[in-house]
């Protein structure tokens, strides 16, 4: 894999912490990891909206509940009674 070196600029207590708590031949595997964990992937299923539709998606609750408003698109010809289906009153 190819690298790149960048230049950063962070407060410095979190530097001083950094580099008294982080081996200096092990600060950029370190930081490396932390970018790993904290950014999406670029596209991919990572994307948080994404990730929160397919989880919409398998809410069995919703989707009952808008398969009972599925009969209110339309013209309403062919539609089912839901109302009747669950022992409603008109």
């Amino acid at each position: 894999m190819a690298t790149q070196q960048l230049a950063v600029r962070i407060p410095e207590e979190l530097a001083r912490r950094l580099k008294r708590q982080v081996p200096a031949r092990a600060r950029s595997a370190f930081v490396q990891r932390l970018l790993e964990q904290a950014l999406a992937p670029e596209g991919g299923d990572d994307d948080l909206l994404y990730r929160a539709a397919l989880e919409l998606e398998q809410d069995e609750r919703l989707a009952a509940e808008m398969a009972a408003w599925d009969c209110t698109a339309g013209d309403g010809f062919g539609a089912k009674n839901v109302k009747a289906e669950r022992g409603w009153r008109s």
